[in-house]
């Protein structure tokens, strides 16, 4: 027997803003994304805008180094948007699908990009081209036995509410994401079952422009911006589920094990506090109230908070159905300033001080099934709520051949070792799990970097990032193997 469910979701995982393309047709509003340059493992992204005296400037995506409280952020001539054209998806919907399908996909997780609905973020009525672009996509994804799963917001908070509003710094958002969820729920109802309010919202503290628009690193705007989107996303939960009971709304959080570097108590308590992180906005979304270590370091950072008692209510009546991570790597966190010096700039840095007993990716993840067996037991020990892995995969520079074909066995490698940690977790902890969904199933651009050589696919796209390629898809020696993999259940990983 299976250690998987008998119902258990397989499939992959995508972004609009990574795949799509077609950035501005049909109606489409810019989003925080398509105003973000290419960059790659040692270049930092950058954000394009204007100042008042018209002047042209970029700044650092995770940094945003400088006050932007008077500019206009937009899309100028000579810069890079790889988001622009990414692989043509909008062109290519129903050719990919038919790809997923051959490989017996129970679920594609996607996003709707909001600018394609309401392509300022404000207006009152939606765009009808985006409405229907979505819903033919949901329509196949039935027609051909694939449930979608569907992120409300993936990276692609409307430009137009950042120059006018400040973005989610300001409660006016609420209403229009409200409307938003409102618009696409009941236009969708009966076609998508599957929810998750907020991608990664955990990475407002670490990049509050891609995460959500937000133009400024200031902890007390992040904490605003916070506040605003935990009350945004129980909203969400509310609104769903009154149109319709089934539908069974999540929460999605970049997600890791973390170790501390030593045994010395200092490193254990600088990883326990590192995970609170993550842990906040988790223990918001499933218990439906902020946690005392985070009141707390809100008081020691001198950063004004207050919840109204209807919104404590809003909160703890929105509590999500479960919840999702994206799982790359684990990370390793010292308290010793000098260990901390030598952690790698940029890109190669996210998993922080690296692990001596794991191999890494050539983008400096570490890679860590075991960790993976760890992560699910804390969250599942932590809010007995079902699980879906939502992101997993190895970035990795794919050579196609002359022949077509592309050998990733290191790809089948990571894969292979997750999944059987997944069964791990299942079989031995009791952990409940719902499914699974790869990330970048088709080859797409990479929201840290924006490039297209860190592929993950099990389908090659003949997109490269000097703007070569036709975008013609290619299935790699992992097509194959996934699709035996969802044929026996997780059984025949070899």
């Amino acid at each position: 027997m299976s250690k998987f469910p008998e119902n258990f979701l397989w499939g992959g995982a995508v972004a609009a803003n990574q795949l799509e393309g077609g950035w501005d047709q049909d109606g489409k509003g810019p989003s925080a994304a398509d105003i973000v340059t290419r960059g790659s493992r040692e270049k930092l992204r950058t954000v394009t805008y204007k100042t008042k005296n018209g002047e042209i400037k970029e700044t650092p995506m995770f940094t945003l180094d400088e006050d932007h409280k008077e500019v206009e952020f937009g899309v100028f001539e000579g810069y890079d948007y790889p988001s622009h054209d990414a692989i043509d998806f909008y062109s290519h919907w129903k050719e990919d699908l038919a790809l997923f399908a051959e490989m017996g996909f129970k679920t594609f997780r996607t996003s709707i990009n909001w600018t394609r609905i309401f392509p300022n973020g404000d207006e009152e009525k939606p765009n009808e081209a985006g409405l229907q672009f979505y819903q033919d996509i949901f329509e196949e994804c039935n027609r051909l036995g694939i449930k979608p799963l569907v992120t409300l917001s993936h990276y692609e908070t409307p430009l137009g509410l950042t120059n006018k509003y400040g973005s989610w710094t300001n409660p006016a958002v609420i209403d229009f994401f409200c409307r938003y969820v409102k618009t696409v729920g009941e236009r969708y109802k009966g076609l998508v079952e599957y929810w998750l309010t907020f991608n990664e919202i955990n990475c407002l503290d670490l990049c509050p422009w891609l995460c959500a628009g937000v133009s400024e690193r200031d902890p007390q705007l992040v904490a605003d911006a916070a506040k605003h989107m935990l009350l945004a996303s129980a909203k969400a939960v509310q609104i769903l589920h009154d149109i319709d009971e089934t539908n069974k709304v999540g929460n999605m959080i970049a997600y890791s094990a973390d170790y501390p570097y030593t045994c010395n108590p200092t490193d254990v308590l600088a990883s326990r506090e590192k995970m609170h992180g993550s842990h906040f906005y988790f223990d918001v979304q499933c218990r439906g109230y902020y946690p005392t270590y985070k009141l707390k370091k809100y008081e020691r950072e001198g950063i004004q908070f207050h919840l109204t008692e209807e919104e404590k209510e809003t909160l703890l009546n929105g509590t999500v159905d479960f919840i999702s991570i994206s799982y790359y790597m684990s990370g390793t966190t010292s308290a010793d300033p000098e260990v901390n010096a030598k952690v790698p700039g940029g890109n190669l840095g996210l998993g922080g001080v690296p692990n001596p007993y794991l191999q890494a990716s050539d983008w400096g993840w570490q890679i860590d099934p075991t960790g993976l067996r760890i992560a699910l037991n804390d969250l599942w020990e932590r809010y007995q709520k079902p699980i879906i892995i939502v992101e997993n995969g190895l970035g990795a520079q794919d050579q196609l051949e002359d022949d077509k074909s592309c050998h990733d066995s290191y790809h089948i490698d990571y894969l292979r070792d997750h999944i059987a940690a997944m069964g791990d977790a299942i079989e031995l902890d009791g952990v409940e799990l719902w499914g699974y969904t790869p990330w970048g199933c088709i080859d797409l651009i990479s929201a840290s970097t924006g490039e297209m050589h860190k592929r993950y696919g099990f389908i090659y796209v003949d997109f490269q990032d000097d703007g070569t390629g036709k975008g013609d898809r290619y299935k790699k020696d992992s097509f194959e193997w996934y699709k035996k993999v969802i044929a026996s259940n997780g059984e025949d990983l070899d």
